[in-house]
């Protein structure tokens, strides 16, 4: 037996009995329902980790996107008390696939466009939407729209190794994820501008120092230090969690909604049009002479 599935199996042991049924339906579950996500089901809140088979680098395909969004449903209605979300590896996301969104949009652009953008507003929505608090572990690279969610998020900890980037002229895409609102608000404008226009790589400590993170760990203990805080935000109780993240929150939801229609559209607009088309596909093939 491999060790990770006896610490599997110890860990439900420790457990009693009904518990331990409920422990092993949900691993069956997670296993059975999803491809490119892992959902494990713990006491007291749900943890969602990217570990994707159908693209590298956990970057964000329409599949991807899809079970994400299924999963935060999911954990929206059952017992859980809030999201820890995070990644398998040494990468966190790298944002949209877009080798995947070049293939797609080489055939009826138009109607692919309109699937791909409209995966993307509804997966940025499901964590606007999403009423219990969203905790992110960042244990490497975010990139993207794998940063700009992050601010959708209630407590962000990342890996001192982490850095995060959004640079999406170099990609030949406009922002996404509500970055043109929540980035502008969080670092202010010049920086914001920087990371959205010019493509800033910020490391760990520069992303907490802007407000992007809420804490740096590190590299050593990193998995250790996030969960002895969300041990502590477990003994918490659920509803005093939730109508918190409520209050903070309060009135925040519609701007958000619409500043994500506001992104989605130009994007729609990008990717059917030749020229972003083959800002795309030089991206793309840039990518592959680099290796």
């Amino acid at each position: 037996m491999r060790g990770k599935e006896r610490k599997v199996i110890d860990d439900a042991r420790d457990q009693p009995l009904d518990k331990r049924v409920r422990f092993s339906l949900r691993l069956l579950e997670s296993a059975s329902t999803y491809k490119d996500i892992v959902v494990r089901k713990k006491d007291g809140f749900t943890q969602i980790l990217l570990s994707t088979r159908s693209t590298y680098n956990n970057t964000l395909n329409r599949e991807v996107m899809n079970e994400v969004k299924s999963a935060l449903e999911k954990a929206a209605v059952d017992d859980s008390k809030f999201v820890l979300l995070s990644a398998v590896g040494s990468v966190f996301c790298c944002g949209l696939d877009f080798d995947n969104i070049v293939k797609h949009l080489k055939y009826n652009r138009k109607r692919a466009t309109v699937k791909l953008v409209d995966t993307i507003k509804n997966f940025v929505n499901s964590f606007i939407e999403f009423k219990k608090p969203i905790i992110v572990s960042v244990n490497g690279p975010a990139i993207g729209l794998g940063a700009s969610i992050l601010p959708l998020c209630d407590v962000v900890w990342a890996n001192e190794k982490a850095w995060f980037q959004t640079p999406y002229t170099r990609f030949g895409q406009s922002p996404d994820g509500c970055s043109t609102i929540t980035f502008p608000k969080i670092m202010g404008r010049a920086a914001a501008n920087e990371m959205l226009i010019n493509g800033w790589k910020m490391n760990a400590q520069e992303a907490c120092d802007k407000g992007l993170v809420s804490q740096v760990f590190w590299s050593e203990t990193f998995t250790q230090e996030v969960m002895v805080r969300i041990q502590e935000i477990t003994s918490c109780n659920s509803f005093v969690l939730e109508n918190s993240k409520a209050l903070v929150r309060y009135n925040m939801n519609v701007e958000l909604k619409q500043a994500n229609e506001r992104e989605c559209e130009v994007l729609k607009k990008i990717w059917a049009s030749a020229q972003g088309m083959e800002y795309m596909l030089k991206y793309v093939q840039n990518k592959i002479d680099s290796f």
